[in-house]
């Protein structure tokens, strides 16, 4: 063999360390190693901190490297209790030039590494960033995290070139170059500290490093909601886990302000107002009473550090208009219409008040509050509402909806038709398109009704998809609000050509959008009353994982 270093036949040299975290996860861990380790011969050394687990995945680790010399097993004698601890264990042990993090039950899909050391080498970039994947398990729909930052190869001299990056809040989709995580004294937050990814990406951002984006997908982080233990980011039913996530993003905007990174930390507040707001009051109307005061005084109190800079920064987003309402408001309010508003895409529901001077606003009691900068939006990007109720009968089952008017907007762009699209929950296929012409039901209102086969759509669940279109030449895709009363939203069991019988049940997501649930066939029937009969007698008792888990979205 040739002693040429710039032989072709010649292995590169090392260059990356994996640091792979995890606590009581023996099921899962093995599965993260073995991704790091197939990345190839770019990665020098894996470096697996057990967080002082209980379950013998310390063993199991020290088994693993007993035959695979690149593996190094690091046990900590005290579990830290959270996720940024073992992480900095891991920074501190690396040895490669370049280190990059991985969760016990998460993988690296093939040639990840290579793809962001490619990226990084070649644009002379201290971090570089590629899509992560959330799969969704045991389904294994998966949806691309961010992915708009890496439609297309990129490299950024300083990040606030692209502000969007603050919304990137996750450290494990990214290879960092060590020596400047070490330069800089870049770490994460010790002990049990909720959402440290945030706080750990302004220090990197803080720290303005040239940044390489690339268009490959390098993470797959598993999402795992049917687990009896949820993880802690994925456990919103405390109010702890907002005030951990608000004290989190505070930090970051102190972060990024403090090192004088004013575009930064504005897009960061943007981020809250735009994500965090929106994901935590879809569910607020599933909370007690006690939670949502707590939850609507502590918000209160994290949004009065806003100014008006902060407000004036794309003011025609839903995010704006929902911070608006909570501060201007001393007790929670109108939580049905916030949620359809903080829905994706976002729905206005009436009434639709004006103030004395004819402004359109949220209320006749809160006139300070306007819908101007929202109604200002194009046709395509309007918040429509789109009223819909599905009646599932032996004769044949159909959809009706209704469109509402919007302080003339609606009116004035002139709805002709809807394309109505049911898409699989499991793997986000559509199915059973069809189109129904809009007919005018008063000034205010246009309604359009078609069937719906339900055993031609399949078991599973489906999500209503709506393409609202205009005469001026504009679309709209929606959602439609499901109506609940007058029994509506019961589950039915019909008759079917194919199945001999089909069990249908409308239903209201958590920010009120409506979708299907079908079971086909006797036997499907069955099993989804055993489902539900299991439910009723083994609900978890509420408790949680400290198992890691990337930040928690």
């Amino acid at each position: 063999m040739s002693t040429d270093p710039q032989a072709p036949d010649e292995q590169p040299a090392p260059q990356v360390g994996v640091v792979v975290i995890g606590y009581n996860d023996a099921g899962h861990v093995a599965g993260a190693v073995r991704s790091a380790l197939a990345q190839g011969p770019a990665v020098g050394e894996v470096v697996a901190v057990d967080d002082c687990s209980s379950d013998g995945s310390g063993e199991l680790l020290d088994r693993l490297a007993a035959g695979e010399p690149r593996l190094r097993v690091v046990r900590r004698d005290v579990n830290s209790g959270g996720c940024g601890s073992p992480r900095n264990t891991g920074i501190d042990a690396v040895t490669m030039p370049y280190v990059m993090f991985l969760d016990s039950d998460d993988v690296l899909p093939p040639g990840a590494v290579d793809a962001l050391l490619r990226g990084a080498a070649g644009a002379g970039a201290e971090v570089a960033g590629g899509l992560c994947v959330r799969r969704e398990l045991p389904s294994g729909r998966e949806q691309p995290w961010q992915a708009a930052l890496y439609s297309a190869p990129a490299v950024l001299a300083r990040p606030s070139q692209r502000p969007r990056l603050v919304h990137d809040t996750l450290c494990v989709n990214k290879l960092y170059r060590t020596g400047f995580l070490r330069e800089h004294g870049i770490r994460f937050p010790e002990g049990r500290f909720l959402y440290e990814d945030f706080v750990f990406t302004a220090r990197v951002l803080a720290a303005a490093p040239r940044v390489a984006l690339v268009p490959e997908r390098v993470y797959v982080w598993h999402v795992r909601r049917s687990a009896e233990r949820l993880s802690l980011s994925l456990d919103r039913e405390d109010i702890a886990n907002w005030r951990a996530r608000t004290r989190a993003c505070a930090l970051a905007y102190d972060i990024l302000l403090g090192a004088g990174q004013k575009a930064l930390a504005r897009a960061a507040r943007a981020k809250f107002l735009d994500h965090e707001l929106r994901m935590y009051l879809r569910e607020l109307g599933l909370r007690d009473a006690h939670y949502r005061r707590v939850w609507w005084a502590h918000t209160r109190e994290y949004l009065a550090r806003y100014d008006a800079a902060d407000w004036e920064l794309n003011p025609a987003a839903p995010g704006r208009l929902l911070g608006r309402v909570v501060l201007a408001s001393p007790e929670p309010r109108d939580l049905s219409r916030l949620r359809e508003l903080a829905a994706r895409p976002a729905r206005l529901l009436p009434p639709y008040a004006r103030a004395p001077d004819g402004t359109p606003v949220w209320a006749p009691d809160l006139t300070q509050v306007t819908l101007a900068p929202l109604l200002a939006r194009p046709t395509a990007l309007l918040p429509l509402a789109v009223d819909a109720e599905l009646r599932p009968r032996a004769r044949g089952t159909r959809l009706r909806l209704r469109l509402h008017e919007l302080y003339g907007r609606t009116a004035g762009a002139g709805p002709r038709q809807v394309d109505v699209e049911w898409r699989s929950r499991r793997d986000g296929r559509p199915a059973r398109r069809a189109t129904a012409a809009f007919a005018p039901a008063g000034p205010e209102r246009w309604t359009a009704e078609l069937p719906v086969d339900p055993g031609g759509l399949g078991a599973g669940t489906w999500d209503l998809r709506l393409t609202v279109r205009f005469a001026d030449g504009a679309a709209r895709e929606a959602t439609a609000h499901a109506l609940a009363g007058d029994g509506l939203l019961r589950r039915r069991a019909v008759p079917d050509a194919r199945h001999g019988l089909v069990l249908v049940q409308p239903y209201a997501t958590h920010s009120g959008a409506l979708a299907l649930r079908v079971a086909t066939g006797v036997q499907g029937v069955v099993a989804v009353a055993r489902g539900r009969l299991r439910r009723l007698f083994h609900r978890p008792h509420g408790t949680t994982s400290r198992r890691p888990s990337p930040a928690g979205h």
